[in-house]
């Protein structure tokens, strides 16, 4: 994951034919899913958040979703991977 400003927004513009500057949030995972870039366009101009893992791997969404809400975000990003599933109603005899 060599790409930075100019290389994440064309990917932006060109693979997910969305506007880099429409303040959206854009994530990048490398393969090993081992490094996260975040781009941003803030007033002043793009901002580039960038992590990478000791150990571990970050765990996106499954299913190929391609949006995810800013709180699954900031879990993701944390290396929680949060698994929605349903809750069977439990009942108790009295």
């Amino acid at each position: 994951m060599r790409k930075s400003f100019d290389g994440l927004c064309g990917l932006v513009s060109s693979g997910l034919q969305r506007s880099p500057t429409s303040g959206e949030v854009f994530v990048f995972l490398n393969r090993s899913r081992t490094h996260i870039k975040l781009l941003h366009w803030e007033s002043g101009g793009f901002v580039l958040y960038y992590k990478r893992l000791e150990q571990g791997t970050f765990l996106a969404p499954k299913g190929g979703e391609n949006e995810m809400s800013w709180s699954d975000l900031v879990l993701m990003v944390e290396g929680i991977h949060v698994v929605k599933s349903i809750r069977k109603k439990r009942y108790s005899l009295a």
